[in-house]
C-alpha cells in the first residue's frame, strides 16, 4: 500500500468511526499530504508502509525544520505532528505499521494565547445592556446582576454560578465577597456600589431567597447553566457587533487589563484573580505592552512605515 492510498484509508477511517467534522477531514488531510510529500523529496521515492515504518527521529526532525524554513509557526507545526501521529496510530491499529519514534518525537514549544479583552466601554457596556436580550424582568435582572459581577470582580463564570443568596453582595453589607475558586482555594474580593445595587435589584425577582437557595438559578429554579450564560451574551454579540471573543471570560480578562492599565501593581490582581502563580497574571502584561506599541506606531512621527 502507497502513503497516499494509507492516507486516503486514514480520512475515510476519520470520518465514518471517528465523525471528523469536513473541516477536520480537509485538515487531517492537507498536513498528512504534506508530510508524504516531504518524504518523497527526503528519500527521492514515493513513501510506502515499509517506508513509513522506518522514519526516524532524524527525518521527523528535518521535516520540522522544512517547515519553520517554510514559514510555519510553531503552533502551526505542532499541529501538523498531532495529524501525524494520529495517520501514524491508524496504521498502527489497522495495518500493524507500529513506529515509536513518532510517538516520542515532542512538538514545538507554543506560547499559551494571550488573554483577549473587551474594550472599557464594551465591557461596560454589556453589564448596562445585557438585560435587552430578553424581556423577562426576572431573566433581566438575573443577567444584569451576573454579568456586572462577573466584569466588576473578575469571577470565572463558575465561580459565579457557584455562589448562593447568602453570598449575594447587598448595600449596607460588608464590601467584600468570598469566593471559592479553583482547587478550592478562598479569595477575596472587594465589590463595588454598582454589584451591590444590581444583586438587591436580582433578589427582589428571585423567588427563592433561602440562604442556602443558588444565587443565580434558570427558569426552572435550578442553579443556572453556564452555557445559559454564554449562550445569552452570543445573543449580545451578535446583536452589537462585539468580536467572536466577547464571552464571559474575556470579562475576567478585562477586569485584569482595565485594572493594570489604570495602575493597579500584578500582585494585587494576581491576588483578585487568584492565579496561583504571578507568571500566569504577567500575561497581561504582554497584552498592556502590545496596546501601547500599536498606540505608538500609529502615533509616534517615526513610527508609521509608509512613506510620507
Amino acid at each position: 500500500m502507497s502513503g497516499e492510498e494509507a492516507r486516503v484509508a486514514f480520512l475515510l477511517w476519520l470520518g465514518a468511526e471517528r465523525r471528523a467534522s469536513p473541516l477536520t477531514l480537509e485538515a487531517y488531510g492537507t498536513d498528512v499530504s504534506a508530510f508524504l510529500g516531504f518524504l518523497t523529496r527526503h528519500h527521492g521515492v514515493e513513501p510506502d508502509l515499509n517506508t513509513l515504518a522506518r522514519v526516524d527521529t532524524s527525518d521527523l526532525r528535518s521535516w520540522l525544520a522544512s517547515e519553520a524554513k517554510d514559514g510555519a509557526g510553531n503552533a502551526t507545526r505542532a499541529r501538523h505532528l498531532s495529524a501525524v501521529k494520529t495517520f501514524y496510530r491508524f496504521l498502527s491499529r489497522r495495518h500493524g505499521v507500529t513506529n515509536a519514534a513518532v510517538h516520542l518525537i515532542s512538538g514545538p514549544r507554543t506560547k499559551p494565547p494571550l488573554p483577549k479583552a473587551l474594550t472599557v466601554t464594551e465591557a461596560a457596556n454589556i453589564t448596562t445592556d445585557i438585560a435587552e436580550v430578553t424581556d423577562t424582568a426576572l431573566v433581566q435582572a438575573r443577567d444584569t446582576a451576573l454579568f456586572t459581577l462577573l466584569y466588576a470582580c473578575g469571577l470565572r463564570i463558575a465561580e459565579a454560578l457557584a455562589l448562593n443568596v447568602r453570598d449575594a453582595p447587598l448595600p449596607g453589607m460588608e464590601a467584600m465577597l468570598r469566593v471559592i475558586g479553583k482547587g478550592s482555594k478562598e479569595r477575596i474580593v472587594p465589590v463595588l456600589p454598582v454589584v451591590r445595587e444590581a444583586m438587591a435589584m436580582w433578589l427582589g425577582h428571585h423567588p427563592d431567597c433561602a440562604p442556602d437557595a443558588p444565587l443565580f438559578i434558570g427558569v426552572r429554579g435550578a442553579r443556572l447553566d453556564a452555557a445559559v450564560a454564554q449562550r445569552t451574551l452570543r445573543r449580545y454579540r451578535q446583536q452589537t457587533g462585539l468580536p467572536a471573543h466577547a464571552t464571559p471570560h474575556a470579562l475576567r480578562h478585562s477586569f485584569a487589563t482595565h485594572l493594570l492599565a489604570g495602575g493597579a501593581d500584578l500582585r494585587s490582581i494576581q491576588e483578585l484573580l487568584g492565579h496561583a502563580s504571578l507568571s500566569t497574571t504577567q500575561r497581561y502584561t504582554s497584552v498592556d505592552t502590545a496596546k501601547l506599541m500599536d498606540v505608538w506606531r500609529r502615533a509616534h512621527p517615526r513610527g508609521d512605515p509608509r512613506p510620507g
